[in-house]
């Protein structure tokens, strides 16, 4: 697929093997993830098939499925509505990654190999350039990069499939961040606890930066319900 972060536009549907409604669903996902279609958006069928270069029908299912992963919801009169993350989402999905990530990093810290290190270390050098050059998605990406490599250096297979169907909705609450800097260099310290080997030290970097971002986005959160009218 291609997209464009700042305008929505059609996409390549011969670009992979997947079903059309499944690539019709990854496009919107990421593009709510983006906040190309933030919280209140209505998802109107006919624009997005017209903007995508498709049907209605693969985006009706698209739409459907992403009501199930929890992105969507339909409201009367309105149709179908990208949702606010609830306090309750909030702290879930903050319980079952701080829980996973911890035992992730402690076995990535002893598990991971020189090639996997270098890969990561990468990431945080892409994550360093969309920082300075102050670009929103690329960094959002490079962030959420980081926090998927974790859990592949764990080399644990059923810890990655228990969060696969959660992937989307963590990297949609990896975007509802702070200050990026303080951000970039809490992966930087997490990541050198990892590649300094010591597992201890791996978990509770792990642990600490999701007890620091669970703070930060229950902030947000309360910011944004005073900042919204009652009805």
């Amino acid at each position: 697929m291609s997209r464009q972060a700042d305008a929505p536009g059609a996409f390549d549907i011969d670009a992979d093997y997947k079903p059309l409604r499944d690539r019709v669903r990854d496009e919107l996902r990421q593009r709510i993830i983006d906040d190309v279609y933030p919280a209140g958006t209505r998802l109107v069928e006919t624009e997005i098939a017209a903007q995508l270069g498709v049907s209605r029908l693969p985006v009706r299912e698209a739409i459907r499925a992403l009501e199930s992963e929890g992105f969507v919801k339909t409201v009367p009169r309105r149709g179908a509505v990208v949702v606010e993350l609830s306090e309750q989402d909030v702290e879930e999905l903050f319980d079952v990654r701080e829980s996973l990530e911890v035992l992730a990093s402690r076995q990535a810290a002893t598990r991971a190999t020189k090639a996997e290190l270098r890969r990561v270390r990468s990431i945080l050098t892409r994550a360093r350039k969309a920082l300075d050059a102050g670009d929103r998605i690329a960094l959002g990406k490079a962030n959420e990069a980081f926090h998927d490599e974790i859990l592949k250096l764990s080399h644990n297979t059923l810890l990655q499939s228990l969060l696969e169907p959660l992937q989307g909705r963590l990297h949609w609450l990896l975007r509802q961040t702070g200050d990026p800097y303080d951000l970039f260099e809490e992966h930087s310290a997490w990541f050198e606890a990892i590649a300094s080997g010591s597992a201890d030290l791996a978990a509770e970097r792990a642990r600490e930066h999701a007890r620091l971002n669970r703070e930060i986005v229950r902030k947000l959160l309360a910011e944004r319900q005073r900042q919204t009218p009652s009805a």
